[in-house]
């Protein structure tokens, strides 16, 4: 039986279990089989989904299957329309040594801070420079995407919260918590459709063990 945790992952923890120090296995004794899906930047916070179900696993970090990723960004500035404009209908950023158009988001600036947990350590503020806000709704995940983007906007972030997978959510966890979920569960908040997701997972595999023809000489 596959086992689902949901996580709120700290600030200066990295999402893996190797290393000596500011790993996931600060957070709980997981169970070996499990990894994170995707990662979060070791400066970023927020949800983080391990499973030991590796359909699942390749359904969600295939570019093709695209899911809604929401996150709560606190920028340095005051966010326009123009620049929220630009964030929706994409941004051009660096992506491995490459430039990448982004696909079209969702953006809108909060009119106040949200309800979280006290970040440690907490960002420094400037008295000169305000700050702000906005979520932020992608479909594809690329490494340091929303950073990048607000930064090509003009508005750098100072702290970054995932918030949350489609329908899962971190609303009422504390820093470091861990929760774990059914597999119905998880496949609901998800909005995914298992049969779909067991059904490309044995397509892939089938797809892995064929040959590759090989032409005969004349």
């Amino acid at each position: 039986m596959n086992r689902y945790f949901v996580i709120y992952k700290p600030f200066g923890i990295l999402s893996q279990f190797s290393g000596e120090k500011d790993t996931l296995k600060e957070l709980s004794d997981f169970p070996k089989e499990v990894y994170p899906v995707g990662r979060l930047d070791k400066d970023s916070e927020g949800l983080l989904l391990l499973t030991d179900d590796k359909a699942l696993n390749h359904y969600l970090l295939n570019p093709h299957f695209a899911h809604s990723r929401t996150y709560l960004a606190q920028v340095e500035g005051l966010p326009d329309k123009d620049a929220l404009r630009l964030l929706e209908k994409g941004v051009t950023i660096n992506v491995e040594g490459k430039m990448y158009q982004t696909k079209p988001a969702l953006a809108r600036s909060l009119e106040s801070a949200p309800v979280l947990p006290e970040r440690n350590p907490p960002i420094r503020y400037r008295k000169s420079v305000p700050d702000s806000w906005i979520k932020l709704s992608l479909i594809e995940g690329k490494n340091r995407q929303v950073r990048k983007m607000t930064a090509a906007v003009g508005f750098p972030t100072l702290r970054l919260v995932r918030w949350s997978m489609e329908s899962l959510s971190i609303e009422g966890y504390e820093v470091g918590e861990v929760r774990e979920f059914a597999e119905e569960e998880i496949y609901r908040l998800l909005n995914i459709n298992k049969e779909k997701v067991q059904k490309q997972n044995l397509t892939s595999q089938r797809k892995s063990f064929q040959r590759p023809s090989v032409k005969r000489r004349k």
